[in-house]
């Protein structure tokens, strides 16, 4: 179901072709970083820490050295020392312990050998003497007075700092007149939270082959949400120019925000370097929960004011995440992320803090979800208070355009309205709840970004067009730029083949994260697209023997008074003696990225003998500005849904006292299945933003970020109990139960 503003009937946008890439996914034919084998290629593994903290006193690699099949060998004296001031220098300890291993799992040495049993021999066969450190696991732990150090160097951001410090940083909000709002509110609801670690869940696991040249340059094969990071972090972490690495993107089986970052380019391309043969790396899927970025932990204290008639008069509040063991913005993007409802009085602190766990990483509106959950589950206890609809209460404080984030910026042209009043007339929200079950309600913010794109049109001489872009597709961005490439040229989208190129073979293009890509590379592929038409017409003129000023375009055809139309095709076809090939480069910092809000509406039972809970119903209204494929955007919204009903029952990392996850596989680390989900219903809301061709708001991120907050209203409904801590699995519902 689509909600849409008036908006331009446009004849392929909007529209529903079979996906680009769609045949080769599902015959098996797509190559992913795993697939590529390369003459002489070996084969590599990595030697991780056992502990949790740890100084590392010695490494002796003499045995592996010379094991049968090894190759090469690399510990961190094989990487330059990272300047303080270098932004990679975290991703570099991160990649390979430097002196000190900061949790389980932290990479210490690797091996390449001709078969993954020699390699894996080999590395078993590294000696490590340890002398073992405090292993500091939760936020509170972290932020104690006295606590010892997680990462010695690491430095307090956006505070002044006299030293080393667990904070990473520490931000603070405020405006209006907090004390006299509460003093003079008629309620006051206030409440503590916590969220564990959780895991994006992608079901392919990290991978590259690597190959360096006897010219000292390295070729990349890697599945990642953006290979251009991948050359500039790799190059970065070795100390070499960005023109040595060459990045050629391979088909990318999820991300989610955990594939930004990298965790073995470097290694491969040492060991590639050492042994002068190809080397490939794949992590286990244990390796992958073990050492690879879950989403931050985190605990946060809200309380809100309120009137007797359901004004949000003013928030207070602290959000804390726990980040792993380097610095991460987690706290200010936490931040960021309050800005649906009007609060004039607000004051938040937002704080993210180390710990020995695996470095965090960006999840789907990162940081979003666990603030979020905090703040909706407050609102809808006042709702309850008030004895007011949920929706009501929330439309009665919705931002619209010119109210101000927590961060104080004006909101543009949004639609968080629209989509509450999207749910409200629902047919599910209309419906009757279901016999001994209840219902939820939550809603969700993502700012979304824009950043640096390129694009390239070539326009064949048959009339076909090929879109080149340096975007991969991890949602659905090849079929996105061939429809707005189709709507511009007026021709058939089907006519149009789309390529993700290497990073040689089309201009910078920023990493795909904070739901960019439609919107910034669509807009250079547009871009290039208009320019090609202004081209196109003075071909056609040329053609037609009229001035250029006379010709315009229309539905793919160059139109002239007095002359018969030029296709597209046809001007192509001459395109040799009318000024040589036709094609165009376009690329931007792209701005106006267009907020993106999401409301949904869950039904569900909870068994009170054994704390299961069953979802029967749920349905996400989104603002997706203009859905350039529907069908894309149905999907991104189910997606996030999914994985926020995982986050709010099942997911969790546990980790014993000293560090080790004890639940490192999908046997244990249980991710929801199709027999665990009803059909997620979806309304797609169009209020286009204005700073697009097309309208376009990103889309991807916004779907994870009410599906916790949304559950534990529902369970509140359910069981007149409230829920303030994820997962809410059976055990903790159990004992929430038997508290009433």
């Amino acid at each position: 179901m689509t909600v849409t503003e008036d908006r331009p009937n446009y004849k392929w946008v909007g529209t529903r072709p079979i996906r680009p890439d769609g045949y080769d996914k599902v015959v098996g034919k797509a190559r992913f970083a795993a697939d590529l084998n390369l003459p002489g290629q070996l084969h590599a593994a990595i030697l991780r820490s056992p502990h949790g903290h740890a100084r590392v006193l010695s490494i002796d690699t003499t045995a592996a050295e010379a094991m049968p099949g090894v190759k090469a060998v690399v510990t961190s004296a094989d990487f330059p020392e990272l300047d303080a001031s270098n932004p990679e220098r975290d991703v570099a300890e991160n990649l390979m312990a430097r002196g000190v291993v900061l949790y389980v799992g932290h990479a210490l040495a690797a091996v390449a050998a001709s078969t993954k049993a020699e390699a894996a021999a080999a590395v078993a066969a590294i000696e490590v003497e340890y002398e073992l450190l405090p292993v500091v696991l939760s936020l509170d732990e972290s932020m104690a007075e006295g606590a010892p150090l997680v990462n010695e160097h690491n430095v307090t951001m956006f505070v002044e700092s006299d030293g080393p410090s667990n904070l990473a940083t520490v931000n603070a909000l405020e405006r209006g007149d907090v004390d006299a709002a509460f003093e003079a509110a008629d309620l006051v609801v206030e409440r503590e939270f916590e969220t564990a670690w959780v895991h994006q869940g992608y079901i392919e696991p990290h991978a590259c082959v690597v190959d360096v040249g006897l010219d000292g340059k390295a070729d990349i094969w890697a599945s990642s949400q953006g290979h251009f990071r991948v050359r500039s972090q790799t190059a970065a972490v070795l100390g070499w120019d960005t023109a040595r690495v060459k990045v050629t993107p391979a088909e990318i089986g999820g991300g989610f925000g955990g594939k930004t970052t990298i965790y073995l380019e470097p290694v491969a391309v040492r060991l590639s370097e050492k042994s002068g043969r190809p080397v490939k790396i794949v992590m286990s899927r244990e390796e992958v929960l073990r050492a690879t970025g879950p989403a931050p932990a985190s605990k946060a204290r809200v309380r809100i004011a309120a009137t007797n008639d359901g004004e949000l008069t003013a928030i207070e509040g602290w959000l804390g995440y726990a980040v792993g063991c380097t610095n991460d913005m987690a706290g200010f993007i936490g931040a960021m992320s309050v800005a649906s409802y009007k609060f004039p009085n607000l004051k938040l602190e937002a704080t993210a803090s180390l710990t020995n766990t695996p470095k965090s990483a960006a999840y789907r509106a990162p940081s979003a979800p666990q603030a979020a959950f905090a703040i909706e589950s407050v609102i809808d206890e006042i709702a309850q208070q008030l004895d007011m609809d949920p929706i009501e209460l929330r439309l009665k404080n919705a931002v619209v355009e010119g109210d101000p984030t927590a961060m104080g910026m004006p909101h543009p042209r949004i639609g968080f309205v629209e989509c509450l009043e999207a749910i409200r007339e629902s047919d599910h929200y209309r419906s009757p709840v279901p016999e001994g079950a209840a219902r939820g309600i939550g809603t969700g913010f993502w700012f979304n970004i824009g950043e640096q794109s390129s694009a390239t049109v070539n326009l064949n001489e048959d009339g076909t067009a090929t879109v080149i872009t340096g975007s991969p597709d991890i949602g659905g961005s090849r079929a996105s730029m061939a429809l707005m490439a189709a709507e511009e040229l007026g021709i058939d989208v089907h006519r149009i083949t789309p390529v993700v190129a290497d990073t040689e073979s089309v201009g910078f293009t920023d990493v795909t994260e904070g739901s960019r890509a439609t919107f910034a590379t669509g807009m250079a592929v547009v871009n290039a697209c208009r320019e090609l038409i202004d081209e196109l017409k003075a071909r056609a003129a040329t053609i037609l023997g009229v001035d250029a000023d006379a010709v315009d375009w229309l539905d793919g055809e160059a139109v002239a008074d007095g002359k018969d139309p030029l296709s597209l095709a046809a001007i192509t076809a001459k395109a040799k003696g009318t000024g040589g090939p036709l094609t165009v480069t376009a690329s931007l910092n792209a701005g106006g990225a267009g907020p993106s809000f999401a409301v949904h509406c869950c039904d569900l039972a909870v068994d009170e003998e054994t704390g299961q809970v069953t979802i029967l119903g749920y349905t996400a209204a989104q603002d997706a500005g203009t859905a350039i494929h529907p069908s894309y955007v149905e999907g991104q919204m189910q997606g996030g849904t999914v994985q926020g009903i995982g986050w709010a029952l099942n997911e969790e990392y546990i980790y014993d006292d000293e560090g080790s996850m004890e639940n490192a596989s999908f046997l244990d680390y249980r991710v929801p299945v199709a027999s665990d989900l009803p059909m997620i219903g979806t309304i797609i809301v169009e209020v286009p933003n204005p700073a697009h061709p097309y309208g376009v708001r990103g889309v991807g991120e916004t779907g994870i970020v009410p599906p916790m907050a949304t559950i534990a209203n529902a369970i509140s409904r359910a069981t007149s109990v409230r829920m303030t801590s994820l997962p809410m699995s059976p055990p903790k519902i159990l004992a929430a139960l038997d508290d009433r």
